[in-house]
């Protein structure tokens, strides 16, 4: 289930086969809650009190701003217990529970105990071409932040392709040219964001 605020976004997820609703509509069917919105206050005290008995909440957004976590731990009558490092769980009055992982803090940072090879890999391959790039073009930047080129960061989108079993289609020249795009791309512009 997916709840969104952008109907551009809300249109897409629905079209991928996802159930769009509001978070309102989940409450007490829902297992699992993770924000990624970058807000505040997605996920409230009111929502949680209502969730499903032993839910599981979850940030992998923004800050711990996402989830009320200050309301929850000053919530009168709300009993919290660390079962780990990473999760808690918050037991209401009433007796139902949820459990909340990495203090409502990003999620993969908290909980993680790294990040896998290949995840690294194209990281630092980014890193490194966006290096190159810099050196080799030194005198066409001024200082200032940039934006990984797309044809840099299909680069390095291409250069792991064969590690996971992917093969890739080739434009022919009769293709790019009906599309508007160099054969080898980028084959989106500079302002698409996947």
């Amino acid at each position: 289930v997916i709840t969104e605020v952008d109907p551009i976004n809300a249109l897409q997820a629905a079209m991928e086969g996802y159930e769009v609703t509001t978070i309102e509509d989940t409450l007490g069917r829902g297992d699992i809650y993770i924000t990624a919105s970058g807000n505040l206050d997605v996920i409230t005290l009111e929502h949680m009190q209502r969730m499903k008995d032993q839910a599981i909440v979850a940030n992998i957004g923004h800050f711990d701003n996402e989830i009320q976590v200050d309301a929850l731990n000053e919530a009168k009558g709300v009993k919290r217990t660390n079962i780990k490092p990473q999760v808690d769980k918050y037991t209401f009055p009433n007796g139902r529970e949820i459990f909340l992982l990495a203090e409502g803090r990003l999620v993969n940072l908290g909980c993680a105990t790294g990040h896998p090879s290949f995840v690294m890999s194209n990281s630092f391959s980014n890193q490194v071409l966006a290096q190159l790039d810099l050196w080799k073009n030194r005198d066409t930047y001024k200082v200032g932040v940039y934006v990984l080129s797309k044809k840099l960061d299909e680069e390095v989108a291409r250069l792991h392709l064969d590690k996971i079993g992917v093969k890739l289609t080739k434009l022919s020249e009769k293709q790019a040219e009906y599309l508007s795009i160099p054969v080898d791309g980028p084959f989106k512009s500079e302002h698409y964001r996947y």
